[in-house]
């Protein structure tokens, strides 16, 4: 019998409390079951990393709102969240499973981080940057996206439109050469990217562990991910 991958799941901080503590859906852990793989839940303790990344088969970052570099953004513009010890936690985990060519998947903050790791730059605000687009903060609303033809996330997902839920204000608005847009919202904001140079690198801005794992094609990004982690011996 192949033995089960073993996924790291980055925890988040509780930063809409005191931040004193780690939190992350169950949702992410429930998924990543489904689909047939063992979810781990990884603390901010930057002396774990190179184990994880030697041993651990795939990396999921989840979604959160937290303090990126400046760097990261367009010229004049900056994070509006906290800092979090999560960042250079979670920055040393992305790009060590990159290099070894391990699955990543990153879901909200964590497809604006791989995307931003690989040269693309991103807004705080995307509705008061772009003031034709959707508000996308809104925990209520779906919203179509429309699926690039030719790449993974086509494959993966089988059709060319859907409906998505939608919680984030920060959004990727200049991509780079190593980054091709799967997917984009009606508005055309960017919701989706892959790193093709990658075997799995992925990131979706919406929140696929949400989604119904049985109807919804959306959710198929977890059998996916879960099958290019899984050991071939």
């Amino acid at each position: 019998m192949r033995r089960k991958a073993i996924i790291a799941v980055i925890m988040d901080d509780n930063n809409s409390g005191d931040g004193d503590r780690y939190e992350a859906s169950k949702d992410y852990f429930s998924a990543i079951s489904r689909a047939g793989a063992l979810p781990v839940g990884i603390p901010h303790v930057p002396e774990l990393v190179d184990q994880i990344a030697e041993e651990f088969d795939g990396f999921l970052s989840i979604g959160g709102r937290i303090n990126f570099p400046k760097k990261w953004y367009v010229e004049g513009d900056q994070s509006q969240y906290p800092p979090s010890e999560r960042l250079s936690v979670e920055i040393a985990l992305m790009e060590k499973f990159l290099a070894r060519d391990k699955p990543v998947l990153g879901i909200c903050n964590g497809m604006q981080m791989l995307g931003c790791l690989n040269g693309c730059r991103m807004v705080s605000d995307v509705h008061s940057s772009w003031p034709d687009a959707l508000n996308h903060d809104q925990g209520n609303v779906l919203h179509d996206v429309s699926i690039q033809a030719g790449t993974r996330l086509a494959d993966i997902v089988g059709v060319a439109r859907f409906s998505v839920n939608t919680f984030h204000r920060e959004a990727i608005v200049e991509t780079s050469s190593r980054v091709i847009v799967a997917a984009r919202g009606p508005d055309g904001v960017v919701e989706a990217i892959e790193v093709p140079s990658k075997s799995f690198a992925m990131g979706l801005q919406w929140h696929p562990e949400r989604l119904d794992a049985k109807s919804h094609p959306g959710a198929r990004i977890f059998d996916a991910f879960v099958e290019a982690a899984s050991p071939r011996s």
